[in-house]
């Protein structure tokens, strides 16, 4: 038997663009297009009664951008899957998109056969996204990650110098505790700062609290 079409909706404000994509979808085999909007607002009021299963959408539409589009279908359309199809590559609106229920980002020079293939990997439970944007995604999470092997340049004493300034101890609370000088405290602070990159106490804890 023939597998059922997934159904597909686009959100997209440039007719020319909008056009060429229903006809992309027309022509792909085991897909079928269910609406055309140009603006988030009549997704929104229209979509919910025909549950696509994906969704192409579109990040700066006029008016509700993409980004809000995205979720608010989601919280009508929970198992509805969205793929952003952008011009944009900026990382902020990535993460925005993603952290708003998209299950996927395309850059609007993605080749048609890539973007029927993008559609059909979504629906599948893939998260398909354009080489580019996929870098910038593996960079973000290379970067977080940085703090963590600024703390691993600590030593033990260092370590537990630093946790006890995070739960208020003064210096000399801290030398009686570990048993060592006043001096021998000074000086492994100034190495803590030197290592996390940090000027000050606070900012010292806060990095430190936020690794935890």
């Amino acid at each position: 038997m023939k597998p059922p079409s997934i159904s597909v909706a686009i959100i997209e404000d440039v007719r020319g663009t909008r056009e060429n994509l229903l006809e992309l979808l027309k022509r792909a085999p085991g897909l079928k297009c269910v609406g055309t909007y140009a603006n988030a607002e009549d997704a929104i009021r229209y979509l919910p009664a025909l549950t696509p299963e994906v969704v192409l959408m579109d990040i700066n539409l006029p008016g509700m951008s993409g980004v809000q589009c995205s979720a608010a279908l989601k919280a009508r359309l929970p198992k509805t899957l969205i793929l952003m199809l952008t011009a944009y590559d900026n990382s902020e609106l990535i993460f925005e998109s993603l952290r708003s229920g998209a299950s996927g980002y395309l850059m609007k020079n993605t080749e048609p056969d890539e973007i029927i293939a993008a559609i059909e990997q979504v629906h599948a439970g893939g998260s398909p996204m354009s080489m580019q944007i996929a870098r910038k995604v593996v960079s973000h999470f290379q970067e977080i990650k940085k703090p963590s092997s600024e703390f691993e340049q600590l030593t033990p004493r260092e370590t537990e110098i630093l946790s006890l300034l995070a739960k208020g101890f003064l210096y000399k609370e801290i030398a009686d505790q570990c048993q060592i000088s006043l001096h021998t405290v000074r000086g492994h602070v100034h190495l803590v700062y030197e290592k996390l990159h940090v000027q000050s106490r606070s900012e010292a804890i806060i990095k430190y609290l936020g690794q935890k």
